[in-house]
Protein backbone atom coordinates (compact mmCIF):
# COMPACT_ATOMS: atom_id res chain seq x y z
CA UNK A 1 0.00 0.00 0.00
CA UNK A 2 1.12 3.63 -0.71
CA UNK A 3 2.63 5.36 2.41
CA UNK A 4 0.56 8.21 3.36
CA UNK A 5 1.59 11.92 2.50
CA UNK A 6 2.98 13.53 5.18
CA UNK A 7 2.18 16.74 6.05
CA UNK A 8 4.96 20.11 4.99
CA UNK A 9 7.20 20.25 7.75
CA UNK A 10 8.18 23.73 5.89
CA UNK A 11 3.97 25.13 5.53
CA UNK A 12 5.12 28.58 4.81
CA UNK A 13 7.10 27.40 2.08
CA UNK A 14 4.68 25.51 0.53
CA UNK A 15 1.87 27.73 1.12
CA UNK A 16 4.52 30.38 -1.42
CA UNK A 17 4.61 27.94 -4.23
CA UNK A 18 0.93 27.18 -3.83
CA UNK A 19 -0.15 30.84 -4.38
CA UNK A 20 2.70 30.99 -7.45
CA UNK A 21 1.65 28.21 -8.72
CA UNK A 22 -2.49 29.63 -8.69
CA UNK A 23 -1.34 32.77 -10.39
CA UNK A 24 0.34 30.78 -13.17
CA UNK A 25 -2.53 29.36 -13.79
CA UNK A 26 -4.69 32.17 -14.57
CA UNK A 27 -5.40 34.26 -17.65
CA UNK A 28 -5.18 37.56 -15.29
CA UNK A 29 -4.28 39.06 -11.93
CA UNK A 30 -6.48 37.76 -8.95
CA UNK A 31 -8.04 39.53 -5.30
CA UNK A 32 -5.91 38.29 -2.04
CA UNK A 33 -9.79 37.22 -0.74
CA UNK A 34 -9.99 34.71 -4.30
CA UNK A 35 -6.27 33.23 -3.83
CA UNK A 36 -7.05 32.69 0.04
CA UNK A 37 -10.71 31.38 -1.06
CA UNK A 38 -9.33 29.01 -3.54
CA UNK A 39 -6.04 27.73 -1.84
CA UNK A 40 -8.11 27.50 1.62
CA UNK A 41 -5.97 29.24 3.56
CA UNK A 42 -5.95 32.29 5.85
CA UNK A 43 -6.59 35.79 4.39
CA UNK A 44 -3.73 37.25 6.86
CA UNK A 45 -1.22 34.72 5.76
CA UNK A 46 -2.08 35.46 2.27
CA UNK A 47 -1.26 38.96 2.75
CA UNK A 48 1.97 38.50 4.42
CA UNK A 49 3.18 36.09 1.93
CA UNK A 50 2.04 38.30 -0.97
CA UNK A 51 4.28 41.12 0.19
CA UNK A 52 7.29 39.33 0.78
CA UNK A 53 6.61 37.76 -2.58
CA UNK A 54 6.15 41.19 -3.80
CA UNK A 55 9.30 42.52 -1.72
CA UNK A 56 11.12 40.27 -3.74
CA UNK A 57 9.79 40.75 -7.13
CA UNK A 58 7.77 37.60 -7.38
CA UNK A 59 4.37 39.20 -7.11
CA UNK A 60 3.27 42.64 -8.71
CA UNK A 61 0.19 44.21 -6.91
CA UNK A 62 -1.51 46.42 -8.96
CA UNK A 63 -3.36 48.78 -6.43
CA UNK A 64 -5.78 50.31 -8.25
CA UNK A 65 -7.68 46.48 -9.52
CA UNK A 66 -6.93 45.24 -5.69
CA UNK A 67 -5.25 42.59 -7.56
CA UNK A 68 -1.84 40.37 -7.48
CA UNK A 69 -0.03 39.22 -10.77
CA UNK A 70 3.12 37.41 -11.39
CA UNK A 71 6.22 40.16 -11.34
CA UNK A 72 9.43 39.90 -12.89
CA UNK A 73 11.13 37.57 -10.44
CA UNK A 74 8.67 34.54 -12.13
CA UNK A 75 9.52 35.49 -15.49
CA UNK A 76 13.39 35.53 -14.49
CA UNK A 77 12.77 32.01 -13.12
CA UNK A 78 10.80 31.18 -16.54
CA UNK A 79 13.89 32.46 -18.39
CA UNK A 80 16.67 30.56 -16.64
CA UNK A 81 14.16 27.35 -16.83
CA UNK A 82 14.60 27.89 -20.65
CA UNK A 83 18.11 28.53 -21.00
CA UNK A 84 18.52 25.11 -18.50
CA UNK A 85 16.45 23.22 -20.79
CA UNK A 86 15.96 20.52 -17.55
CA UNK A 87 12.84 19.25 -19.06
CA UNK A 88 14.44 17.75 -22.35
CA UNK A 89 17.87 17.51 -20.58
CA UNK A 90 15.49 14.58 -18.22
CA UNK A 91 13.44 13.45 -21.60
CA UNK A 92 16.25 12.51 -23.18
CA UNK A 93 17.28 9.55 -22.41
CA UNK A 94 13.68 8.34 -21.01
CA UNK A 95 12.82 8.59 -24.73
CA UNK A 96 16.12 7.00 -25.99
CA UNK A 97 15.52 3.92 -23.85
CA UNK A 98 11.79 3.70 -25.22
CA UNK A 99 12.65 4.02 -28.92
CA UNK A 100 15.06 1.17 -28.15
CA UNK A 101 12.49 -1.12 -27.04
CA UNK A 102 10.33 -0.46 -28.87
CA UNK A 103 11.81 0.21 -32.92
CA UNK A 104 9.84 3.09 -33.37
CA UNK A 105 10.75 7.19 -33.51
CA UNK A 106 9.60 8.99 -29.95
CA UNK A 107 9.07 12.73 -29.21
CA UNK A 108 8.12 15.22 -26.13
CA UNK A 109 6.36 18.26 -26.54
CA UNK A 110 5.22 20.96 -24.27
CA UNK A 111 1.88 23.28 -24.77
CA UNK A 112 2.96 25.98 -26.54
CA UNK A 113 0.33 28.80 -26.27
CA UNK A 114 -2.52 26.93 -28.84
CA UNK A 115 0.69 25.06 -30.23
CA UNK A 116 2.60 22.32 -29.38
CA UNK A 117 6.35 22.58 -29.40
CA UNK A 118 8.86 19.67 -30.10
CA UNK A 119 11.79 19.77 -27.18
CA UNK A 120 12.91 16.20 -27.90
CA UNK A 121 12.87 13.79 -30.36
CA UNK A 122 14.20 10.79 -30.92
CA UNK A 123 14.55 8.50 -34.31
CA UNK A 124 14.58 4.87 -34.71
CA UNK A 125 16.51 3.62 -37.01
CA UNK A 126 15.02 2.79 -40.64
CA UNK A 127 11.94 4.80 -39.83
CA UNK A 128 10.62 7.86 -41.90
CA UNK A 129 11.40 11.32 -40.92
CA UNK A 130 9.19 13.19 -39.18
CA UNK A 131 8.05 16.92 -39.22
CA UNK A 132 8.64 17.15 -35.05
CA UNK A 133 11.89 18.12 -34.90
CA UNK A 134 12.64 20.08 -32.45
CA UNK A 135 11.66 23.48 -32.19
CA UNK A 136 8.92 22.65 -34.50
CA UNK A 137 5.59 23.98 -33.73
CA UNK A 138 1.87 22.19 -34.13
CA UNK A 139 -1.80 23.03 -33.98
CA UNK A 140 -2.56 21.12 -30.70
CA UNK A 141 -5.86 19.57 -31.60
CA UNK A 142 -4.04 18.27 -34.97
CA UNK A 143 -1.57 16.24 -32.80
CA UNK A 144 -1.27 13.34 -30.64
CA UNK A 145 0.74 15.39 -27.82
CA UNK A 146 -1.03 18.15 -28.25
CA UNK A 147 -4.48 15.88 -27.28
CA UNK A 148 -3.21 14.37 -24.22
CA UNK A 149 -2.46 17.78 -22.76
CA UNK A 150 -5.67 19.39 -23.97
CA UNK A 151 -7.44 16.44 -22.08
CA UNK A 152 -5.57 17.32 -18.93
CA UNK A 153 -6.62 21.00 -18.98
CA UNK A 154 -9.34 22.30 -17.58
CA UNK A 155 -12.52 22.71 -19.69
CA UNK A 156 -12.81 26.54 -19.30
CA UNK A 157 -9.16 26.79 -20.69
CA UNK A 158 -9.14 24.44 -24.00
CA UNK A 159 -12.48 26.74 -24.34
CA UNK A 160 -10.20 29.53 -23.78
CA UNK A 161 -7.76 28.54 -26.64
CA UNK A 162 -10.74 27.62 -29.02
CA UNK A 163 -12.82 30.12 -28.84
CA UNK A 164 -14.31 30.55 -31.82
CA UNK A 165 -14.15 28.23 -35.73
CA UNK A 166 -11.07 29.98 -37.16
CA UNK A 167 -8.28 28.61 -34.43
CA UNK A 168 -9.40 25.44 -35.73
CA UNK A 169 -6.62 24.69 -38.42
CA UNK A 170 -5.91 21.64 -40.52
CA UNK A 171 -2.58 20.33 -42.50
CA UNK A 172 -4.35 17.47 -44.83
CA UNK A 173 -7.71 16.00 -45.62
CA UNK A 174 -7.14 12.60 -43.93
CA UNK A 175 -8.40 11.26 -40.56
CA UNK A 176 -11.64 12.73 -38.80
CA UNK A 177 -10.85 16.49 -38.96
CA UNK A 178 -11.31 18.65 -36.22
CA UNK A 179 -12.94 21.59 -36.92
CA UNK A 180 -15.57 22.98 -33.71
CA UNK A 181 -15.15 22.96 -29.73
CA UNK A 182 -18.00 20.23 -29.85
CA UNK A 183 -15.88 17.84 -31.71
CA UNK A 184 -12.50 18.64 -29.80
CA UNK A 185 -14.32 18.04 -26.90
CA UNK A 186 -16.06 14.68 -27.86
CA UNK A 187 -12.06 13.77 -28.98
CA UNK A 188 -10.72 14.55 -25.73
CA UNK A 189 -13.54 13.10 -23.60
CA UNK A 190 -12.31 9.71 -25.48
CA UNK A 191 -8.87 10.77 -24.68
CA UNK A 192 -9.90 10.71 -20.73
CA UNK A 193 -11.55 7.44 -20.95
CA UNK A 194 -8.65 5.48 -22.43
CA UNK A 195 -5.73 7.55 -20.59
CA UNK A 196 -3.71 8.03 -23.67
CA UNK A 197 -4.25 10.30 -27.27
CA UNK A 198 -4.02 9.13 -30.78
CA UNK A 199 -4.03 10.94 -34.29
CA UNK A 200 -3.66 9.03 -37.54
CA UNK A 201 -2.73 11.21 -40.96
CA UNK A 202 -3.52 14.53 -40.04
CA UNK A 203 -0.37 15.68 -39.16
CA UNK A 204 1.26 13.71 -42.13
CA UNK A 205 -0.27 11.37 -44.45
CA UNK A 206 0.81 7.59 -43.86
CA UNK A 207 2.14 8.27 -40.07
CA UNK A 208 0.00 7.56 -36.47
CA UNK A 209 0.71 8.13 -33.04
CA UNK A 210 -0.26 7.65 -29.66
CA UNK A 211 0.87 9.61 -26.90
CA UNK A 212 0.01 10.45 -23.14
CA UNK A 213 0.28 13.94 -20.42
CA UNK A 214 3.60 14.23 -18.31
CA UNK A 215 1.12 15.50 -14.95
CA UNK A 216 2.54 16.87 -12.18
CA UNK A 217 0.84 16.00 -8.05
CA UNK A 218 -2.35 17.82 -8.66
CA UNK A 219 -2.97 16.38 -12.20
CA UNK A 220 -1.74 19.43 -14.17
CA UNK A 221 0.01 18.66 -17.34
CA UNK A 222 3.81 19.59 -17.98
CA UNK A 223 4.18 17.93 -21.36
CA UNK A 224 3.32 14.35 -23.59
CA UNK A 225 5.30 11.93 -24.63
CA UNK A 226 4.38 10.31 -28.33
CA UNK A 227 5.48 7.38 -30.52
CA UNK A 228 4.88 8.00 -33.95
CA UNK A 229 4.41 4.90 -36.53
CA UNK A 230 3.41 4.20 -39.89
CA UNK A 231 0.22 3.68 -39.84
CA UNK A 232 -0.08 0.57 -42.67
CA UNK A 233 2.49 -1.19 -40.59
CA UNK A 234 1.22 -1.20 -37.24
CA UNK A 235 -1.69 -3.10 -36.28
CA UNK A 236 -4.65 -2.17 -33.97
CA UNK A 237 -3.33 -4.62 -31.59
CA UNK A 238 0.30 -3.34 -31.27
CA UNK A 239 -0.82 0.05 -30.76
CA UNK A 240 -2.54 -0.36 -27.35
CA UNK A 241 0.62 -1.98 -26.18
CA UNK A 242 2.56 0.88 -27.47
CA UNK A 243 0.06 3.19 -25.91
CA UNK A 244 0.61 1.42 -22.82
CA UNK A 245 4.40 1.90 -23.03
CA UNK A 246 4.00 5.22 -23.84
CA UNK A 247 1.82 6.07 -20.37
CA UNK A 248 4.54 3.63 -18.62
CA UNK A 249 7.12 6.30 -19.74
CA UNK A 250 5.29 9.18 -18.69
CA UNK A 251 4.70 8.74 -15.74
CA UNK A 252 8.44 7.61 -15.09
CA UNK A 253 9.08 11.13 -16.31
CA UNK A 254 6.76 12.67 -14.34
CA UNK A 255 9.01 10.73 -11.46
CA UNK A 256 11.96 12.50 -12.59
CA UNK A 257 10.64 15.96 -12.71
CA UNK A 258 8.44 15.44 -9.60
CA UNK A 259 10.78 13.66 -7.31
CA UNK A 260 7.77 10.93 -6.34
CA UNK A 261 7.31 7.54 -7.34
Amino acid sequence: MPEPAQKSKVPASESTLRILRLLASRRGPQPASAIATQLGLPRSTVYHLLAVMEENGFVLHLAEEQRYGLGIGAFELSSAYSRQEPLSRLGRPVLAALVDAIGESAHLAVLHGRDVLYIVEERAKSRPSLVTDVGVRLPSHLTASGRAILAALPKSQVRALYPNAAAFTSRTEEGEQIRSYSALQSELDQVRQRGYATEAGEVTPGLASVAAAVTDHAGWPTAAVAVTFEDERVPMERREDLAKRVHKVAGELAARIYGRG
